[in-house]
């Protein structure tokens, strides 16, 4: 018993008082953090799956922004052709005019 109890009523109450208190609080409220832990370790397990799945998401993105670049660039290419053989076919339109 805690020395501050000791003294404030006949020897058997404090420590009837006490340990009830005591019991309550191991029978109610550790059970209780028990199960908080248990889900807090779950939800930690659930965020670092998250965190793995980002990463994978991150490296695809990647990937597909590359695809899409390569796409991208031949497509430029093919305008630019398309444009220069059109203004060949002008320009030799124009010579047999003349």
């Amino acid at each position: 018993m805690p020395d501050w109890l000791r003294g404030c009523y006949s020897d058997g109450v404090p420590v009837n008082v006490y340990q009830a208190v005591k019991d309550a609080m191991q029978d109610l409220i550790a059970p209780q953090l028990a199960s908080l832990q248990g889900e807090i370790a779950a939800v930690r397990g659930e965020m670092t799956g998250f965190r793995g799945e980002m990463g994978s998401l991150r490296a695809e993105m990647g990937s597909l922004r590359g695809e899409l670049l390569a796409h991208i660039t031949r497509l430029d290419e093919r305008i630019t052709i398309a444009l220069d053989l059109r203004e060949r076919i002008a320009a030799i339109e124009a010579t047999l005019r003349s």
